[in-house]
């Protein structure tokens, strides 16, 4: 059996192309903010062509309680949750279940007649028939006109709120349900014409199970983590583990604090089965994903999509090729970046110029709500990701940082 909590680099650094001493001096950029407390912990992988050359961190997994950052530590992954699911829809398109451009109606009814806000306050909506379609693209990549309710950036937000979708969810409620309530209300904008980061792959999580015959949380497991040794991963923290999971913070005056309400939520199987943020996992979990990123739909013998497939990922999806600084209407994780597009399920580097980064044309990434976040550069074959547990995402530049640490580290 795979030890979810074994974490050793099995290349030495020169021969992965990164230089010992700078790729040691990562740890530079993220122990700052340990020291200042601004994080309790932080831990990093980073990988060339899937071999391990980086697995170190620093600082506490639960300060109050004394509980040192290590490889064993269980995290939420939050919205890192959304690229494994895209690759799992992927796989079921592969077999003939979907194409890109179907109806999502075909498959949930309480999409067929959508409509689009265009006017008035939440209380009093101004609503038209949607003249376009919702489908199964638009939800890959965020351009469907669902929200968050946690956005507060456009009155259809409150409606969401209203209807018991705040960052949680209605209490109760499954995943058929949810989705059929998020049916019920208006789209921010005609589909295919703008970018909201959303609810859309939970949707698509929901598709996940019509098409598979299993319930989400069951279907990855079997085709997705099972194949890849992802041990740890799963939609809750079991008892026997959760002296494993992290704490949970926010920021504070005086730096992280615990908020331990929201992160006891994780140690309790939940009714809505999320796929678009409800995962906990390790790093060594998800290094073992990332590497499927790298490898074009494969890793160690396990074909998840194939490379045709894949390739489509990486092909901006955003109205006209524009990037999210373009398309997008709220600036959630990313989403404010020149030079960066959204393909289907995660970001992908349009231009590095722009973009004012190090990493390669086609880098993919995204990152989750406390503060992880990831990137795969299949050019290079280089792969990275920085866990800690910080809501909310943005807080600190940690994305950048992760790129400007890995990437100077290449000799």
């Amino acid at each position: 059996m795979i030890d979810g909590s074994a974490l050793t680099p099995d290349v030495e650094p020169r021969e992965a192309g990164f230089d010992p001493a700078r790729l040691a001096a990562i740890g530079e950029a993220f122990d700052p903010y340990v020291e200042d407390g601004r994080l309790s912990g932080w831990f990093v992988t980073v990988a060339r062509e899937g071999r391990l050359v980086y697995a170190s961190g620093s600082g506490y997994a639960d300060r109050e309680r004394e509980r040192l950052v290590g490889p064993g530590t269980i995290w939420r992954i939050y919205s890192m949750t959304k690229p494994v699911v895209a690759l799992a829809a992927l796989a079921l398109m592969e077999e003939g279940h979907f194409a890109l451009d179907d109806e999502v109606s075909r498959w949930i009814p309480s999409f067929a007649e959508p409509r689009v806000f265009v006017g008035g306050t939440p209380e009093v909506p101004e609503l038209a028939p949607a003249t376009h379609p919702l489908t199964v693209r638009h939800l890959f990549s965020h351009t469907a006109g669902l929200t968050y309710g946690f956005q507060r950036c456009h009155p259809v937000d409150a409606l969401y709120r209203s209807a018991g979708y705040d960052f949680l969810t209605k209490p109760g409620v499954d995943l058929a349900g949810a989705v059929d309530d998020w049916a019920s209300l208006p789209l921010v904008f005609e589909p295919g014409t703008a970018f909201t980061y959303s609810v859309a792959t939970t949707v698509l999580g929901r598709l996940v199970e019509i098409w598979s015959g299993e319930r989400l949380d069951a279907h990855l497991e079997r085709r997705v983590f099972s194949p890849l040794g992802m041990v740890d991963t799963a939609f809750s923290c079991p008892e026997e583990k959760a002296g494993r999971l992290a704490q949970l913070y926010l920021p504070g005056a005086e730096g992280a604090t615990p908020f331990e309400e929201w992160g006891r939520f994780a140690l309790t199987p939940p009714r809505l089965v999320d796929g678009g943020g409800g995962l906990v996992s390790t790093a060594a979990d998800y290094h073992r994903f990332m590497n499927v990123l790298v490898g074009r739909g494969t890793s160690g013998g396990v074909t998840l999509v194939g490379p045709a497939t894949f390739d489509l990922i990486a092909r901006n999806q955003l109205p006209g090729g524009g990037d999210l600084a373009a398309t997008a209407l709220d600036r959630y994780g990313l989403a404010e970046n020149a030079g960066i597009g959204f393909g289907l399920g995660m970001s992908v580097v349009l231009d590095s110029v722009a973009a004012r980064t190090p990493v390669s044309i086609g880098t993919l990434s995204w990152g989750g709500a406390a503060s992880t976040t990831f990137l795969a550069d299949p050019l290079e074959g280089v792969s990275a990701a920085l866990y800690t547990q910080l809501l909310p995402t943005g807080t600190y530049p940690l994305h950048q940082d992760l790129e400007r640490a890995v990437y100077a580290a290449r000799a």
